[in-house]
């Protein structure tokens, strides 16, 4: 009797611990997965170490983003007295041209100014590499990234942007959603610069392109264009002749004439055959929405091989997608004015494409303008805060403005004249303003952001 007790307790036991066990293998999260993608600003053009501008602002909410990025290391005080030795390189050399340098003679002096800018220069230098070596790399999120020509893969840190010093949105996103949920993340990043949603990212279900009045007029300018340059070309051996006699009759002039008169004779400029115009070659509609889906099937047919922790058993989940670009949109009526709904057919594609018709969708918001009245202005923002309002996307999309996390630190040192305060001006910041300025402040603001809102459309608490 006692040993059929026994041994009925030990199935029981047993089998709670087998229960247990396969309990705790098949409790492994879903892999998520959040898809970024667009133009230049999505490639991301800061350099790293200008994350640091951080410290110098007193926002709400930038404090927690140091702690964010630079978890423990102490970058304060590293960038004030960064700030204050790059003024004094400024000072020595004039900025960018070094000009005081290079107008002094040659001699003791020279060499010794040299010598202490050399110095002051290492310091510099070595400082940018240091703020870079104490950012945050994270163990839990991985990125699987194209920029432009930056194609990397693995753990997520300073180096997914341009090149591999710099970043774009994808550094604060993947920080802050990883304190937003549980699980493996991997983010899978497509971008390439100077590119339109209405040609270059053009979704499969809108009106074939070549329907269109922007491919007519391309084409028609391309053809016209051209006729131009065979006319140019045709007629090059009788505006040779023209310009021999025109330099004959000049220098014949020349040899008479006073020296007032001298000043005002021009020596006619010598003809050269203009630039052979470009083949007309807009016949490749939606080739980067290709290239952008091509890249997401490839990564999410094997995402082993891209996040270490993935679990087949637990598989994974598209969790959302962040859209950042429209800076190309601007400059055709047709482009802008169709903005809105190119929008909107790209969220419904996307959404069909990974099999996910209520997929999170954060569209940002153009904001190089850099105040709200001129961004308030801007068709192309205007189309993109007009397509997270489409009722069909209740609760789903939503536009995140851009302006609004802009590094005025950074745009107070630019106005100066930055070629003249280079040094300083490259603490804070690496471009030019349709890029952001270049500052990581910004970047990381904005994926954060972005971050956030995504967090929010998921239903995650705060």
């Amino acid at each position: 009797m006692k040993f059929s007790v026994l041994k009925s307790l030990a199935v029981v036991v047993s089998t709670f611990l087998w229960v247990s066990i396969a309990g705790t293998a098949s409790a492994k999260e879903k892999l998520k997965v959040f898809i970024l993608a667009g133009q230049s600003n999505t490639v991301g053009h800061a350099r790293g170490h200008t994350i640091a501008t951080l410290y110098k602002s007193s926002r709400p909410g930038d404090k927690a983003l140091t702690e964010m990025v630079f978890k423990d290391a102490d970058i304060g005080a590293a960038i004030d007295e960064q700030l204050t030795r790059a003024r004094k390189i400024d000072e020595l050399t004039g900025g960018i041209s070094m000009d005081k340098i290079k107008n002094m003679a040659d001699g003791p002096e020279k060499k010794a100014l040299q010598a202490q800018v050399d110095k002051l220069l290492e310091a510099h230098n070595a400082y940018e590499q240091s703020v870079i070596d104490a950012c945050a790399v994270s163990d839990r999120v991985y990125i699987s990234s194209i920029a432009d020509r930056n194609v990397r893969d693995g753990k997520l840190a300073v180096g997914y942007g341009a090149d591999q010093i710099k970043i774009g949105t994808e550094y604060g996103f993947g920080l802050r959603i990883a304190e937003r949920i549980d699980g493996p993340i991997l983010l899978i990043k497509t971008s390439w610069g100077g590119k339109s949603l209405m040609y270059d990212f053009r979704p499969p279900s809108a009106a074939d392109f070549k329907t269109t009045k922007a491919y007519a007029e391309a084409k028609a300018k391309a053809e016209e264009n051209e006729k131009r340059y065979e006319e140019v070309v045709k007629n090059f051996p009788e505006t040779e002749k023209k310009y021999a006699a025109d330099l004959a009759a000049y220098k014949e002039k020349m040899k008479t004439a006073d020296e007032k008169a001298k000043k005002k004779l021009r020596e006619p400029r010598k003809p050269g055959l203009p630039r052979k115009p470009t083949p007309f070659a807009m016949d490749n509609a939606g080739h980067f929405w290709r290239e952008m889906v091509a890249h997401v099937n490839k990564v999410l047919a094997d995402p082993g091989k891209y996040h270490p922790a993935y679990d087949a058993a637990a598989g994974f989940e598209v969790a959302g997608f962040v859209w950042f670009q429209g800076f190309n949109d601007q400059f055709n009526p047709e482009y802008r004015g169709n903005y809105a709904e190119n929008m909107r057919l790209f969220i419904r594609d996307i959404r069909e494409e990974v099999k996910s018709p209520k997929m999170p969708f954060v569209i940002g918001v153009l904001g190089t303008p850099m105040t709200k009245e001129k961004v308030d202005e801007n068709e192309v923002s205007q189309a993109q805060r007009k397509a997270a309002h489409f009722p069909e996307f209740a609760g789903n999309v939503r536009a995140v403005e851009s302006y609004t996390q802009y590094s005025h630190f950074s745009h107070d040192v630019f106005q100066k004249g930055w070629p003249a305060h280079y040094h300083e001006w490259s603490t804070v910041g690496s471009d030019r303003p349709y890029h952001y300025l270049g500052s990581g402040a910004f970047f990381v603001r904005l994926g954060n952001a972005f971050a956030g809102n995504m967090a929010e459309l998921m239903g995650v608490p705060k």
